[in-house]
């Protein structure tokens, strides 16, 4: 089961009489604004804390001084004079860099958002774990860079991880706190992003502008490349892997062009319990804020007459090799999970470049994790830290041959 199926599963927030104590570590990202979106609908519910955003001064300052928090910071420091300038003279304190970022995740939260995209948001989350904290979990980096060593931290803080990926919340809903000894396997769908219908030779042809065009989401490009790719599906195994203690053999992928049912879990008995909702983010994020109680979204509501049919299809590993790679990651495990988290974020930041093509992303994470095999890299990172340090010699010799 997940941590999140611990300590404070079972507590009460009186909503009524006490705001939540919310902090947001990528305030300005496509989770960010979703967050945003429901926190301002429903300030009594809620009270901002701290905001963390990367090289944005100007939104970031607009934020301060929208929703008022105690303290915001800028991830990249050159943006400190403008956040400065913005809101120097006013009650909000604010910081730019390494340490702001971490002194923004520490600050006194009932709950924190960790939506900073990539490795750059694991460090901020594990400084955010504390006792009888909740952190909603949408940085993939934090259980796929460092998945053993994160679980571990997050167990021994006390602290409670709840999933907003949809595919791993709707699985967590869809548990109902069952007995992990009955479950037989978990599946999470895939749309297939933009690319589900075309030729292996048509994709590797595919430009920046058309892995871009999302079918069914709207997010970040790192994660719209993500999904062209396939490759998010393999990171959400692995994240699954650690947040819900279940060996890759009970893990799979279906293809689902229509993006209403998010995730599956199988039972001994033979039912099947799935989690359905229409695609918006805004969904599992409002689960997350509000857990264990509900809230109320401005989505739009599941109508199945009116979608008429729900189809599903297995997934394409030749046409789509980045699953394979990943899942063949997930079951050798050690460090290569890691590696090859490291690797795709270099290829996919060379390609938004125009550096490389849409199919060398795979050939070079795929690379990556040859040379990671051959160098033994069969022991797992034992702590952030060291998860850190593989990362960072993955990114210097992926810097080094994308640039070739």
């Amino acid at each position: 089961m997940p941590q999140s199926a611990t300590a404070n599963a079972t507590a009460k927030w009186d909503a009524g009489q006490t705001p939540r104590r919310i902090s947001v570590l990528g305030a300005t990202g496509s989770i960010g604004k979703s967050t945003i979106d429901l926190l301002k609908r429903s300030p009594q519910r809620f009270r901002v804390v701290s905001l963390v955003a990367g090289g944005d001064a100007t939104a970031l300052a607009g934020l301060a001084r929208d929703l008022k928090p105690e303290f915001v910071a800028l991830r990249r420091d050159e943006g400190y004079a403008e956040l400065r300038g913005a809101l120097g003279g006013s009650n909000v304190a604010f910081g730019a860099g390494r340490s702001a970022v971490v002194e923004a995740a520490q600050r006194d939260a009932d709950l924190v958002v960790s939506a900073i995209v990539g490795a750059a948001g694991v460090e901020p989350t594990h400084a955010a774990l504390a006792p009888g904290r909740i952190i909603a979990l949408a940085n993939k980096e934090c259980l796929v860079c460092a998945g053993g060593p994160f679980m571990r931290a997050a167990k021994k803080a006390g602290a409670t991880l709840l999933p907003i990926d949809s595919e791993h919340n709707a699985i967590f809903q869809a548990l109902g706190g069952a007995d992990p000894a009955t479950i037989e396997r978990m599946t999470i769908t895939a749309s297939g992003g933009p690319f589900r219908l075309w030729s292996k030779e048509a994709i590797a042809k595919a430009t920046l502008e058309q892995a871009l065009k999302h079918p069914n989401w709207a997010m970040g490009p790192k994660n719209t490349l993500d999904s062209a790719t396939l490759m998010n599906k393999g990171l959400e195994l692995i994240e699954a892997h650690h947040l819900f203690s279940v060996g890759a053999d009970r893990l799979s992928v279906v293809v689902h062009p229509q993006s209403i049912v998010h995730g599956l879990v199988y039972f001994a008995d033979g039912s099947v319990t799935a989690g359905l909702a229409m695609p918006d983010m805004r969904t599992p994020i409002a689960h997350c804020l509000s857990y264990p109680e509900r809230m109320e979204a401005p989505t739009r509501r599941l109508d199945l007459a009116a979608i008429g049919a729900l189809t599903f299809e297995p997934p394409d590993c030749d046409r789509f090799p980045a699953l394979r790679l990943a899942l063949d990651a997930l079951a050798a495990g050690g460090a290569l999970p890691t590696v090859l988290n490291a690797a795709n974020e270099m290829a996919v930041e060379a390609f938004i470049n125009r550096r490389i093509g849409f199919s060398d992303i795979a050939r070079h994470v795929e690379a990556a994790l040859e040379a990671a095999h051959k160098a033994g890299a069969e022991r797992e990172p034992a702590t952030i830290d060291e998860a850190l340090a593989v990362d960072h010699n993955v990114r210097e010799k992926s810097r080094a041959l994308l640039a070739a």
